[in-house]
């Protein structure tokens, strides 16, 4: 798995900048448009990690400007610092799940440790006003026994992706587009909530999802797979 590049160098906003972006996300998004149940002949998983961010109201926005729901897999530490965020995505109609406290290495942490990030994580979520997560994204994708062991203790499933969009990694827009051509039924994406390109892909991403008949949906908590919204 490579290392994001993005993780040396991203640091908690200020207050200042989320207090206005906190404004402009609670005046502009409303709950995503419910998905044409008759038109989908099957469901995928867009997800979006590393939020909230700086970046979430814009990213709020434009998910409901066409229509689409998504998975958040949020940091603790971000949660924390911007609970009103946290609000924001799940009035957005999005799901909230748990990317760790600091976005640490998981395998290469004590027992102790990894259920230090994953249940400070949990609690940060739930009271920021997220609900309580079901789903749970290692970073960078590494796991082994032990990580699993721990989400699992904590009522959640470990999510990976089919699709890695590479936005983390400088895709563009169009490279990004191509990517989610590719899912089918049941797949699952991996995105980036801060990433610009991405956010300027999603109305083409919604388009090519539609005009092959398949409609963004929630991640099953049972089998890790995209499925109808409950």
């Amino acid at each position: 798995m490579r290392i994001h590049p993005h993780r040396t160098s991203r640091s908690l906003r200020t207050g200042l900048a989320v207090a206005t972006l906190v404004g402009a996300c609670t005046l502009t998004v409303n709950a995503a448009a419910p998905a044409q149940a008759a038109t989908c002949t099957g469901y995928v998983g867009l997800t979006f990690d590393d939020g909230p961010s700086s970046s979430t109201p814009a990213l709020l926005d434009v998910l409901r400007q066409n229509g689409l729901r998504a998975t958040m897999f949020n940091e603790g530490q971000y949660a924390t610092a911007t609970p009103t965020l946290v609000r924001a995505q799940a009035a957005a109609g999005m799901w909230v799940g748990n990317h760790t406290y600091t976005h640490p290495h998981l395998t290469q942490l004590s027992q102790s440790q990894v259920d230090s990030e994953i249940s400070r994580t949990q609690q940060a979520i739930s009271s920021a006003g997220g609900g309580t997560p079901r789903l749970f994204r290692p970073p960078y994708g590494e796991t082994n026994a032990t990580v699993r062991s721990v989400a699992a203790k904590y009522g959640l499933t470990q999510i990976i992706w089919d699709v890695d969009s590479q936005d983390w990694n400088g895709a563009g827009t169009d490279a990004i587009v191509q990517a989610a051509a590719r899912l089918t039924g049941g797949q699952v994406i991996l995105m980036h909530d801060w990433a610009a390109n991405t956010r300027a892909a999603i109305p083409r991403i919604a388009q090519g999802l539609a005009a092959r008949g398949l409609c963004a949906g929630m991640i099953s908590p049972q089998t890790g797979r995209a499925v109808a919204p409950a």
